[in-house]
This record gives C-alpha cells, structure tokens and sequence, in this order.
C-alpha cells in the first residue's frame, strides 16, 4: 500500500498529543462492509449506506466504496463507463494502481498511488472512471476508494468542478511520538489544513499507525467522527472495540479519536491502515435515485429530464471512440 509515505518520518510536522484528561470517543456501531459488484463489474466493500450505518450517521457523507484491494489478472480491471451526477461531490483516492476520469466539463486525468480527485457534480456533469489500458493489457494491483460527500440543498445546483490533488500535495503528519503517519486529504487536523477544497465541512485523512502503537487526536466538537479499515487489525475508541479490514466505525460522543494497532498484523500489512473521516451533518432530507442526490422526488424528476435532455453535458466525440 504506497500510496504517499515520507523518506524520514522523523522530520515531518507532529500532531499535538491530547490532554490526557480529554474523553475518548465511545464507538457507536462497527459494521462489517459486505462485498458488491459496482459500475462494469468491479468489486468493492460498502460500509455506508447499510442497515448498520444510515445516512443520518454518516451525514453529511452519502456512501463509502472500497476498491479492491484486488490483483487483476490481465484483461480483468473494469471500470465506470460514462454516466451522470447531481447534488453531491465525488472524491476518489487511490493507494494502488490507477484510474482514468474524463468528464464532460473537461475535467480530468490519471490518478495514480496516493492520488486524489475531487469533483463536485453541483448541477450536474457526466463522467467515467476506467483503468488505464496498461493495467487492463497487464493486469495488476488496484486499489482505492470513493466517497460521496452531500451538499446542502443551497449548492445542488453550484456549477461543476474538478480537483486534481497529486500525492505530493496530500499533508503529509506524523503522530506526536512518531508511530502514526497521517495523509491530510482535506479539511484540518489540530492546526493543520489539507489540500483538498471542500463546499461542506469535513477531514478526511488516511492514516497508518505502526503494530502495537497507538494514534490519539482532537476532533472538531461539531463534526461527527467515522473511520473505515483498509487493512489490518486493532481496536478503536474508549470501548476498545476489536477492528479489522473491511470494518464501518461510527464514533459517539467525547473530544478525541483513538485508534490502537494490535502487535501482529496480517502480512504483508506491518500496519493498521485506516481512513479517517468526519464533518458538520447537513441535517437536511435526502431523496436519491441512483446518480443524483436531491431534497425532494420532484428533484430527482428534474434531474432525469435534464441528464435525457442532455443539460448535464455531452460526451465528446472523440471520447466515444476511446481516443
């Protein structure tokens, strides 16, 4: 699992440790994310939405996709080919292999081993998402996820954009005793700020905690606080709840996040490998029929009329073809 890693832990910027008299988040639910086939036949873990986790817990994010990780033999790897968005921002991290978006507002490009994309469908846009045609001629390693994030119903309608943030953008941190390495994505960590520019208030991090070490932070009083397991094994929370790879964490009440690496780990993972991610809840109804995400079914109408009628854009001839 590249994705960024530093040449000298011991140089990089430290994260404050907590006040030790500040409370543990509680852990809420743990929620083992059931495998699915997604866009032309890729595989992924979703941990949210489920019967476990609700979009009233992981308000304001819609759901969480994780991509692999999976070894494609050659002809294998898949994608998303062209389709529709409206009403919220898609954000796609990759730690593995690669992926090719092109959308229709000639946002774009390679996202490659610590890459991020970030694109804001806002009023709506077309887009695919397909491996590049050396990882399907060779096959390989591919491994990644995406997340939606909502908007407020007073941006569903903001123009689309795209964020292009290269692993040598992404902040990287390390833990006040050096055992953790924290990938800031977007949003802030104590006093630290991330790359990516967000309409709704969030962090997302990806963080790597050293076997049998322990990652404490602070964590924005009006944010709620969810993790996902990338790989590995530990335990989370003032519960210490026992986590593995694959596993949906919503965490409660209290002013810090723990999370704990066990001393053994799967190989060839030497460490807990996890996403961290919160923000301030929208608290707004959600309607959705598969692409978009409105407030209301007469939204979702709209929206189909618009995508038929081709107001969310066009796909360009060239790009038809595969050129």
């Amino acid at each position: 699992m590249p994705a960024r890693e530093p040449e000298n832990i011991m140089v990089l910027p430290r994260l404050r440790e907590p006040d030790a008299a500040l409370r543990d988040k509680n852990v809420v639910v743990v929620s083992h994310a059931p495998r699915q086939l997604e866009g032309a036949g890729f595989p992924v873990r979703r941990p949210f939405p489920s019967q476990a986790i609700s979009w009233t817990m992981s308000d304001p994010f819609l759901l969480l996709d994780h991509m692999g990780a999976v070894e494609y033999a050659p002809g294998e790897a898949k994608g998303a080919p062209w389709h529709p968005h409206r009403g919220f921002e898609t954000v796609t991290y990759m730690m593995d292999g690669a992926f090719r978006h092109r959308d229709s507002n000639g946002g774009g490009g390679l996202i490659t081993n610590g890459d991020t994309q970030w694109m804001t469908a806002g009023a709506g846009i077309l887009h695919d998402e397909m491996p590049p045609d050396e990882l399907v001629r060779t096959g390989g390693l591919f491994h990644g996820v995406q997340l939606w994030v909502n908007l407020p119903r007073r941006l569903k309608m903001t123009p689309p954009r795209y964020q292009s943030i290269s692993a040598d953008k992404v902040l990287l941190l390390a833990s006040s005793d050096g055992t953790a390495i924290i990938r800031l994505i977007a949003g802030s960590l104590g006093s630290f700020q991330g790359p990516g520019v967000t309409w709704t208030p969030i962090t997302v991090a990806h963080v790597s905690v050293t076997a049998n070490a322990q990652f404490r932070t602070t964590w924005p009083a009006s944010y709620n606080a969810m993790a996902y397991i990338l790989a590995g094994q530990g335990r989370v929370g003032a519960d210490d709840a026992p986590v593995a790879e694959g596993d949906g964490i919503v965490f409660g009440p209290g002013d810090t996040v723990r999370i704990r690496a066990n001393a053994q780990q799967d190989a060839p993972t030497p460490r807990l490998e996890l996403l961290l991610l919160g923000g301030e809840p929208i608290r707004e109804p959600i309607f959705s029929y598969g692409p978009f995400v409105m407030n209301t079914r007469s939204e979702i109408l709209q929206a189909i009329e618009d995508f038929q009628s081709g107001r969310m854009g066009h796909i360009p001839a060239s790009q038809l073809f595969g050129d």
